[in-house]
């Protein structure tokens, strides 16, 4: 009988399961802004929290809390963006000239490189690193394109930071509320287990959402400073696009590296100690990030493997567009959580003891 109950459970959590998936793809394309209001929420619920402990009602924290962030968000609006617009967009239009003079650098002595080599096995180098070049900007390209057309192309920019706010504002005025009633709705027997898996999903969710947000923005000031100190042009673009890629593990550093070694080597010309100075900012970055920044902001009790968050993002975007960013996060965290859960209860049953 027992056996029976439980496998009436499963099937109707699956079919669940199976019904909001589609769900959220036949609704994909009109769920940015709320989606994004929720998450908004989720990341200022705790302020408000605070205010209302201290006898502020929740609907006057909630006002004030989304007002300060819609003040904040403006000023970066206006202030911060239009100045690294025109940084990337300059950027942009010198690559053309950055490119040649690269490749009258250090072209001639990549091909001096070369001719230690056999004619045969250049051109299949050749031939490789240009097919794997063209698969990866392939790739890339598809992958923008993919967000672009399934989010923002959808949702219109004027419905998007009107419909977010508002979102934002009667979650956060009525998270309690909300939490009452899906609480409300556990089976009582199995409250006390169900309780305990939210709490850890909430844990999982909070320590890498909010601390890794706190992370992008401390490493995009380190990269931004240090990259301006060593007198490299752009620096403050690459350093806040690194700093925002860094949301992505591995991703960030990457760019950033990359990016602005290559600059280096132009702009430069052959000063190794600018060329190096260049460098160090990436590894004390990385350094900060790794022993510092991450330990004290996200913590080790998230549970989430960065190749596993790299893998959800991913899927996230092909599935449901940029909505599919919003939410890849949170879900690889839900199935973390339930899939150490699930190991939890195996070791503790008897097939396993057998």
């Amino acid at each position: 009988m027992r056996s029976d109950t439980t496998n009436t459970q499963l099937r109707f959590w699956a079919a669940l399961l199976v019904l909001l998936i589609g769900v959220l793809w036949l609704l994909s394309p009109v769920l940015l802004p709320f989606v994004a209001g929720l998450v908004l929420a989720y990341f200022l619920a705790p302020v408000v929290t605070i205010l209302e402990r201290r006898h502020i009602s929740r609907w006057v924290g909630a006002l004030v809390v989304m007002f300060g962030f819609v003040v904040i968000a403006g000023l970066i609006v206006t202030l911060i963006l239009p100045m690294i617009s025109n940084e990337i967009a300059a950027l942009l239009n010198a690559v053309p000239g950055y490119v040649e003079k690269f490749r009258n650098g250090y072209l001639p002595w990549f091909e001096k490189w070369l001719a230690r080599f056999r004619p045969e096995d250049v051109e299949r180098l050749r031939g490789a690193a240009g097919q794997s070049a063209g698969e990866a900007a392939g790739w890339i390209g598809n992958l923008v394109k993919h967000i672009v057309t399934s989010g923002f192309a959808v949702i219109d920019a004027i419905a998007l930071t009107i419909i977010t706010p508002v979102t934002a504002f009667f979650t956060l005025r009525d998270w309690p509320k909300l939490t009452a009633i899906v609480d409300s709705l556990f089976p009582r027997r199995r409250y006390d287990m169900i309780r305990g898996v939210l709490a850890d999903v909430d844990t999982a969710l909070s320590g890498f959402i909010r601390g890794q947000a706190l992370v992008c923005m401390a490493l995009g000031s380190i990269y931004s400073i240090g990259l301006t100190v060593t007198g490299l042009k752009y620096g403050v673009a690459i350093g806040v696009t690194a700093g925002v890629l860094s949301f992505i593990p591995y991703v960030g550093s990457l760019f950033g590296w990359v990016s602005s070694i290559i600059l280096a080597l132009v702009q430069f010309e052959g000063d190794w100690m600018h060329i190096g100075m260049v460098a160090a900012v990436f590894l004390v970055g990385h350094f900060l990030e790794a022993y510092i920044l991450t330990p004290k902001l996200v913590g080790h009790r998230v549970g989430l493997h960065p190749v596993w968050i790299l893998f959800a993002l991913i899927t996230g975007v092909k599935l449901l567009g940029f909505v599919g960013v919003l939410i890849a996060v949170p879900t690889a965290a839900v199935l973390g959580v339930l899939v150490r859960f699930g190991v939890r209860l195996y070791k503790d049953s008897e097939y396993y003891a057998k």
